[in-house]
């Protein structure tokens, strides 16, 4: 595993002048970025009365991931490219990422071979109509052509992607790979994005872009089973729809957006109150599965300016909890706030420190079903004293090479994972993450 990022980081750096110069060309022909991050996470022993089979390990665990990407990017035509991202993972969270609902690691994977594994991530078309003649201008970086754009727009987009590449965003708090680690800062945590296992699905959207509004729409397959890699097809009987309204605005001469998003998933999803009228104890939620389940909810996601270097970020998010998680995370409701402060008071310009709180909750069939000594594909501790969960995290960025390499430290304040009282820790978190980039 080391040996392969070794190799990518050189990469990087013998490639790093040669980006410096893409990047000054307008309307670049091809793109070529690249990015290696490595996490490691310590987590003391803690206590906890009982343990079942995707319980959070109440004994001491250390545990290390690592993704590589390779992003190509070609422009075909005025308004039009392609991108493909060949990427590269290997390792896991503490305890496989399981028996936390906010998950400690944004890099990690429910997947059961933690050896480095090549796949490709994304492959996609998108095109672009201007609706006006104004430009602006945008630098080359990951999945993006360096040069000018329209001001205001129609795009179309088909391919295998990230939806949340395209929805939920926010500048303070998204990327695990340079911000917040926990899986319910970087997105809604209630929002069960259409993914397989590794975060990616053949979708189409479209967005309209203006500089103060913007509209999105997705559809997107979604797996044959519960966090599985096979997608469904049969698109008449399953796919997750994703619409979101986004607006910019300044506060006091500060820059902010505010996002509205909903979502409407059908699949072969089991439900929670029919597996209990099955077996009361110890029920399956496999042996309700079947086609036309839906899951549907919504999520409000802020971002605000404070001061030039100060900003703030708030999400909510809801979805109805009837049937299980099908693609994210076992979350039903959450509620999210943080600040980011960049090092320019002290002369550090892209140093960051974090620090933010995040609580989740589920709802009642969902806590009956786990209280029965059901098991998602996330938690199941064989029994369940609810309360909600809630988790601190604080984090420091520090540039080594400027624009190319970063450290990071973070700390990470649990208490009830997986809902449970029984076992409420607190659980401690520490991690350390080298993120490398060209």
């Amino acid at each position: 595993m080391y040996s392969i990022t070794l190799v990518l980081l050189i990469i990087i750096g013998n490639k790093a002048i040669v980006a410096q110069q893409v990047d000054s060309v307008e309307n670049e022909r091809l793109t070529i970025h690249a990015q290696t991050t490595i996490v490691n996470q310590y987590k003391p022993a803690f206590t906890a009365k009982y343990s079942g089979d995707n319980s959070l390990v109440p004994q001491e665990e250390s545990k290390t991931s690592i993704t590589s990407t390779l992003y190509l990017g070609l422009r075909l035509w005025d308004g039009a490219s392609v991108c493909m991202n060949p990427e590269i993972a290997g390792g896991s969270g503490l305890s496989e990422a399981l028996g936390i609902a906010a998950a400690t690691n944004g890099e990690t994977f429910r997947i059961g071979n933690p050896a480095p594994q090549i796949y490709l991530a994304r492959l996609y078309y998108n095109q672009i109509i201007a609706l006006t003649s104004d430009r602006t201008s945008q630098q080359s970086d990951f999945n993006q052509l360096g040069g000018s754009v329209p001001a205001e727009y129609l795009s179309f987009t088909i391919g295998k992607i990230s939806a949340a590449d395209y929805f939920d965003d926010n500048r303070f708090s998204h990327d695990p790979r340079t911000q917040f680690l926990s899986w319910a800062l970087m997105s809604n945590g209630a929002w069960d994005y259409p993914a397989n296992t590794r975060g990616y699905t053949p979708s189409i959207v479209l967005e309209y872009v203006s500089p103060e509004n913007e509209l999105r729409y997705g559809f997107s397959l979604v797996p044959l089973t519960a966090n599985g890699n096979e997608m469904n097809w049969d698109v008449f009987k399953a796919g997750s729809h994703t619409i979101e309204y986004t607006h910019r605005h300044r506060i006091g001469g500060q820059s902010g957006a505010l996002r509205v998003l909903g979502f409407f998933t059908t699949a072969t999803m089991g439900n929670y109150r029919q597996s209990l009228a099955l077996a009361p104890v110890n029920p399956r939620i496999e042996d309700t599965r079947k086609n036309g389940n839906t899951k549907y909810g919504f999520g409000i996601n802020v971002e605000q300016n404070v001061t030039a270097d100060l900003g703030l970020f708030i999400r909510g998010s809801w979805n109805d909890g009837n049937s299980e998680t099908w693609m994210f995370t076992e979350i039903d409701r959450s509620v999210s706030a943080g600040l980011s402060l960049s090092g320019l008071r002290w002369m550090r310009m892209n140093d960051n420190v974090g620090v933010a709180y995040v609580t989740s909750g589920i709802s009642a069939p969902h806590r009956e079903y786990l209280q029965a000594g059901g098991k998602g594909f996330m938690l199941g501790d064989g029994n369940l004293n609810y309360s909600w969960e809630h988790l601190v995290e604080l984090y420091y960025s520090a540039e080594l090479i400027e624009n190319h390499l970063y450290f990071t430290g973070t700390y990470q304040f649990l208490v009830n994972p997986g809902y449970n009282i029984d076992r409420r820790g607190p659980v401690n978190v520490f991690s350390v993450r080298l993120h490398a980039r060209m």
